[in-house]
Formats: structure tokens, C-alpha cells, sequence
């Protein structure tokens, strides 16, 4: 049943809320919800600072000088920059979540076509997904990243780590992606097609304006999940040598024996996904605020 025009928009329910929501509510709240962040943060700092090994590990993991140089990098020591190291883990989860998006979508597709001349496509993209969902990504970037210079297949083998990282992280993610786009698309009534047949739309007109629109709807919390997933994994690539965040930090800490190099990485990473978790939060929020709006 819609809601009336000009009636609140009925709130999501909480599922761990309390009891006496009143107890805590207004100024009480806040002084609550204070005290338990003081409460917390302080037993984090001393256990930070109280512990036998606290400065060992202030000096080699939270050393602002070092942090500072990490970041910055320093060529004549051969020392490489993490802030720019980042930029490499930035441009190749743009370029693969293109790529996953495209490819996944024609995976989908073909597994759920019907027709008898598909047949072998839709097993071929059955026995893709079967595959790269199922080896761990590290082994595809070791068979991607080594095997295909041993092929000697011209440019094919010649390309940088980067490049074979990237191709990695698309062929196993667009295996998970095509599911995600799959249960999206099955997800939509089946009273759409038949109204989308009776109006005589035929299918790619169907699938296009009536059956896509509906299921990216769905499908958009959980492919931002598995771009956070990507955006992370990007780091696997220096595995291969690519001189990325996690490389350069990894040579830092190799080189000034001090790990302070690996805490800006991971703070980097997290400038990275954390306004793209906020946002898959809130859009998650939004979609379900909506579908109980419409019940």
C-alpha cells in the first residue's frame, strides 16, 4: 500500500535497539554516547602507551618523521614515494572497475540467455565463473603476471606488472561481479517481462529499458562492496614488482628498517574506502527507506 501524499515517510526499524529508547534520549544520549568514546579511547591509549613494548612500537610504526619521509619518498636513497605509489593503486581501480562492469554485464547476459545456438558461451561463462571464483586472486596475478611473458606472445607479453595486475583483478572480479548483476536481474518480478511483452517490446528492448533499470537498482550496494574489495586488492599487485603503495612501503621499511611507512599506506587505503563504505551505507540506507515507504 503507497504512502499518502504529504505523510511522513515511515522509519526503518532498528534491530538492536533498546528497550527504553526514553532513558536514553536527548542530552542523555550524548553524555552516554561520550563517556563510552572517552572510555574507550582511553583504554586504547594506555594500552598504547603503557605497554612494555609501547615506545618500540611508537618509534617503528608511528614515527611522524619517518611517516613524513615515507610519504614523500627520497630517489637519492632509492627510497619511492607511497603518496605517489597510491596513484598507481588509484588509476588501475578505475580502469578495472570499468572493465568488470562491461565484462560482467556480457557474462550475466550470456548465462541467462536461452537460446540452443548459445549454448556453448553459456557453458564457456558458467565454467568462467566457476573458476575465478574459486582460485584466491593472488594465484591469478602469479599465473596472469608470470605466465603470460613466458608466453612471448609479442606486446601481449611485454607489458608492465601494472598492466598484468590489472587484468588479474578484472578477470577474477568480473566473475564475481557477473553473479551480482545475475541475482539482480532475477530479483525483478516476473510480471515485468510479461507486461514489457504484452506491450510488444521485444527482449533486448525488455532487458534494456525494463528489466536493467530495475535490477542495477539492486545491484549497486553490492557491486560499491566489491569495488572495496578491489580498491584493496590492488595492493596484490606489488607481488608482481609494481611499485605501488604497499611496494613502496614494503622498500622502506626494507631499506631504513622502520615500518612507519606501512601505517601511511594503510591510512592512504583507508582515505580511499572509507567515503565509498559511508556511501554504500547510505545508499543502502536510502533503498530500504524507499521499499517500506512503497509497502
Amino acid at each position: 500500500m503507497a504512502v499518502e501524499a504529504g505523510a511522513a515517510t515511515p522509519e526503518a526499524p532498528t534491530l538492536f535497539g533498546p528497550r527504553r529508547r526514553l532513558l536514553f534520549a536527548g542530552r542523555r544520549a550524548v553524555v552516554a554516547s561520550t563517556l563510552s568514546s572517552v572510555v574507550l579511547l582511553g583504554a586504547l591509549v594506555a594500552v598504547f602507551y603503557l605497554a612494555p613494548g609501547g615506545a618500540a612500537v611508537r618509534y617503528f610504526f608511528f614515527n611522524p618523521h619517518q611517516m613524513w619521509v615515507s610519504f614523500r619518498g627520497d630517489p637519492s636513497k632509492g627510497l619511492s614515494s607511497i603518496g605517489s605509489g597510491i596513484l598507481t593503486n588509484v588509476w588501475m581501480f578505475c580502469v578495472c572497475e570499468v572493465l568488470v562492469l562491461i565484462i560482467g554485464l556480457i557474462i550475466a547476459w550470456v548465462r541467462m540467455t536461452q537460446s540452443a545456438v548459445l549454448f556453448p558461451f553459456r557453458f564457456l561463462a558458467t565454467l568462467y565463473t566457476d573458476i575465478f571464483r574459486g582460485i584466491p586472486i593472488l594465484l591469478v596475478i602469479f599465473i596472469v603476471g608470470f605466465g603470460l611473458p613466458a608466453l612471448q606472445l609479442g606486446s601481449l607479453s611485454t607489458q608492465s606488472p601494472a598492466v598484468y595486475g590489472c587484468m588479474s583483478l578484472t578477470i577474477t572480479y568480473s566473475a564475481y561481479v557477473a553473479e551480482v548483476y545475475r541475482a539482480g536481474i532475477n530479483s525483478v518480478p516476473n510480471g515485468q517481462l510479461l507486461a514489457a511483452r504484452s506491450l510488444g517490446l521485444s527482449s533486448g528492448t525488455t532487458m534494456r529499458r525494463v528489466i536493467l533499470p530495475q535490477a542495477v537498482r539492486t545491484v549497486i550496494p553490492p557491486l560499491l562492496n566489491d569495488f572495496i574489495s578491489m580498491q584493496k586488492d590492488t595492493a596484490l599487485v606489488s607481488t608482481l614488482g609494481a611499485i605501488e603503495a604497499t611496494r613502496a612501503a614494503q622498500i622502506y621499511a626494507s631499506t631504513e628498517f622502520n615500518f612507519s611507512g606501512y601505517v601511511v599506506a594503510s591510512l592512504l587505503f583507508l582515505a580511499l574506502t572509507i567515503p565509498l563504505t559511508r556511501f554504500t551505507d547510505h545508499l543502502i540506507a536510502k533503498d530500504r527507506t524507499k521499499r517500506l515507504a512503497a509497502q
